[in-house]
């Protein structure tokens, strides 16, 4: 019987396709190959019915502030919104996680953490659920760790900024730290802000140790930008790239050699530098850091398709080329353990029998009394029979949760775990040769999948580069509305063409009220 999603996974696909229908055809038929994928998991084991591959990746593009108190992350979002927003100052002037997205609506409103709970289009769908299990009962409290603000500021459009509390708070630090990993893993760009007053490896123990040191171990890590904020409070040092200096020593301490380095200051905050050279050095230095970091929060929306392309090929090839080998693997070893614990403990206990009968003088199975023969021999047979399956199916059940422990169950593609617990049911054969739903109907779903993802990947190169010089017409280019209209032949000029936004801004505060 074919798996399907259940009725709550149905829905949120539909809105996704719905929103994605005029938006962005491309990626819709992205949606339409990770269903199928679903379909491969779910005969697989490798997904419940009620999970699907598509709610595991965002589709809005997310650039996540991260950093210590008082580093001067929300006055950069101010500057870079062009608008007062956030609140400022050296104390903790919001303790919760803000989802800033956009609106159309001028005025500005802060929605409660339950419109983004409760709302499937966004990353934090449902996200009381993974707080409580850090703390069981604290995800009720959702309003206390998120909030969403909007902004009609067209620089937001398309994406959603998250500002995040400081490291240095100790209250609700575990929930803090689980949602910061989870907005890290699906954010497309990472800013971690220092504070320049405060440069030295002491007063950023806490950044290092989680932010640093775990992100150089990434196969991501390309998308952090780490910037020394407030630079301009070192102007009157008599050597300010000493301070530069010992915050990339430091870096470097917990292993982070490499990367993107920046120093910024705002200058609306700075202080005074009166010295007329240091301050165009200054402002020469932040006006290049700062046009480097709006460029690549501009191109997060490029990368987000280019991502989730990606991420849909990696699922695909993970299954054929990771989870069914290891599965394969798994049960051979299984069969290989169960096999031998039966032999051992079923001549452990034919041994046991005889030297009971033996020394206790009994004749057959301890010496019962039957006047009819055949009954005391359909017995013994019927004890023997049920002794040897509860011993065999003990053994089986035994094997195969130590071999499950072994097995990873984060995978983007799955759990292997729960896929191989389900080949080890007691009513599955022992020696059946292939995984549950591991078919040559899977395998052709799988090519297929992988050969569209190529194909995604060249429509949108196509869409964003043109190596030839030549303007080709193909139904994808027609999809995408890439197709220039016809011109006179004129002399061509080599402009640099800016990629356009791939996705639409994330529900407006309308909506998100509408969700409240």
């Amino acid at each position: 019987m074919l798996a399907r999603p259940d009725k709550a996974i149905s829905e949120r696909l539909a809105k996704l396709e719905s929103h994605l229908e005029n938006e962005n055809p491309l990626l819709l038929d992205a949606v339409i190959r990770f269903k199928k994928l679903d379909g491969v998991a779910y005969r697989m084991g490798l997904l419940n019915t009620s999970e699907t591959y598509a709610t595991r990746i965002p589709w809005w593009p997310l650039v996540t502030v991260l950093g210590t108190f008082s580093a001067g992350k929300s006055s950069f979002i101010n500057h870079f919104l062009g608008q007062r927003l956030q609140l400022t100052g050296n104390q903790a002037v919001d303790d919760k996680f803000s989802v800033i997205c956009y609106s159309a609506q001028e005025e500005s409103r802060v929605l409660p953490g339950i419109a983004l709970d409760s709302d499937p289009r966004f990353p934090f769908y449902q996200m009381s659920d993974e707080i409580d299990k850090v703390t069981e009962g604290e995800g009720r409290r959702i309003d206390a760790y998120l909030q969403m603000k909007t902004s009609d500021s067209e620089k937001v459009s398309g994406k959603i900024i998250i500002d995040s509390p400081g490291f240095d708070a100790d209250d609700q630090r575990n929930e803090i730290l689980r949602l910061t990993n989870h907005i890290i893993d699906i954010s497309d760009l990472v800013l971690v802000f220092f504070d320049a007053r405060h440069p030295e490896p002491g007063a950023m123990h806490d950044t290092l140790e989680h932010l640093v040191a775990d992100t150089i171990k990434r196969n991501d890590s390309e998308k952090f930008l780490y910037i020394l904020n407030q630079i301009d409070t070192a102007a009157r040092e008599d050597n300010p790239e000493a301070v530069v200096a010992a915050w990339q020593r430091a870096l470097a301490q917990k292993g982070l050699t490499a990367g993107r380095f920046y120093a910024v200051y705002n200058e609306e905050a700075a202080v005074p530098i009166d010295d007329d050279t240091v301050r165009k050095r200054f402002e020469d230095k932040r006006d290049a850091d700062l046009a480097d970091i709006y460029e690549r929060i501009h191109q997060v929306e490029v990368e987000r398709s280019y991502r989730i392309i990606g991420a849909l090929d990696h699922i695909a090839s993970d299954i054929g080329s990771f989870v069914a080998p290891t599965l394969s693997s798994s049960l051979k070893q299984w069969k290989k353990a169960v096999l031998i614990a039966d032999a051992v403990v079923l001549g452990v206990l034919f041994i046991l029998i005889l030297i009971i009968s033996s020394r206790l003088g009994l004749s057959g199975w301890f010496a019962v009394d039957f006047t009819n023969e055949l009954v005391q021999s359909s017995l013994k047979a019927a004890i023997l029979v049920v002794a040897l399956f509860a011993i065999h199916f003990g053994m089986r059940k035994l094997m195969a949760k130590r071999i499950a422990k072994k097995l990873d169950t984060s995978m983007l593609a799955g759990n292997i775990k729960q896929a191989f617990l389900r080949n080890t049911r007691p009513l599955r054969s022992l020696f059946y040769p292939a995984p549950v739903g591991w078919t040559g109907r899977s395998r052709r779903t799988l090519a297929s999948v992988i050969a569209d993802a190529s194909a995604f990947v060249q429509t949108m190169n196509d869409r964003f580069t043109n190596p030839s010089g030549v303007i080709e017409e193909s139904p994808q280019a027609e999809m995408l509305k890439v197709v220039e209209p016809k011109t006179e032949a004129k002399p061509q000029v080599k402009t640099e063409a800016k990629p356009e936004a791939v996705m639409e801004a994330p529900p407006s505060d309308d909506v998100a009220d509408k969700t409240t």
